[in-house]
């Protein structure tokens, strides 16, 4: 038997976590266009994850993912299908779970500190650019045909390293400003 505090709580979860979805959604249409598009997509990954935790925050990501998945138009470009997780950029959006994954892991291990949070967030940061440059690789070159990963490097990560900072900053931020309030 559940009582009214526990209902209220799984209540309170899912909005939160629906508004987060919509937070990155929101955050990937302010997008500036590039063989991997300029967006705020990791940086409300990594607000979602700061604000919300581990648990709420990776499963705000995936609900993001999967409504992508199914056609809704939530990915950069307001583009949406399956057709975009099997292009090139598609590693990038499986990465944003991956990067959850990892703070999730990191913030079990290591706490919510803010130092914590910081070195979670730049190691999510490197699981989504590991990830979504091997997939941008491997689709690339079935495509196109063979290119060096120094040449990916230079379209898909060197370009937004200095970028993606400024966002773990922000969402830092945004962690320390809003998670008190959400987390009350």
């Amino acid at each position: 038997m559940t009582t009214i505090a526990g209902e209220r709580n799984k209540t309170q979860d899912l909005v939160y976590v629906s508004i987060f979805a919509v937070l990155i959604a929101v955050c990937s249409w302010i997008s500036i266009p590039a063989a991997v598009p300029f967006t705020l997509q990791t940086m409300g990954v990594f607000t979602a994850v700061g604000i919300l935790g581990g648990r709420r925050g990776s499963m705000a990501v995936l609900i993001y993912i999967l409504l992508g998945i199914i056609g809704i138009p939530v990915f950069a470009g307001f583009t949406g299908g399956i057709g975009v997780l099997a292009g090139t950029t598609g590693g990038y959006i499986v990465g944003f779970l991956v990067s959850a994954l990892v703070m999730w892991g990191m913030e079990k291990f290591f706490g919510r500190g803010k130092a914590a949070l910081f070195f979670s967030m730049l190691a999510g940061l490197l699981a989504c650019y590991t990830v979504g440059t091997l997939w941008f690789l491997v689709v690339y070159t079935s495509q196109t045909g063979p290119v060096g990963i120094g040449a990916v490097l230079g379209w898909c990560v060197i370009p937004f390293i200095i970028p993606d900072l400024l966002k773990i900053l922000l969402a830092m931020v945004l962690t320390k400003r809003l998670g008190g309030v959400i987390r009350r």
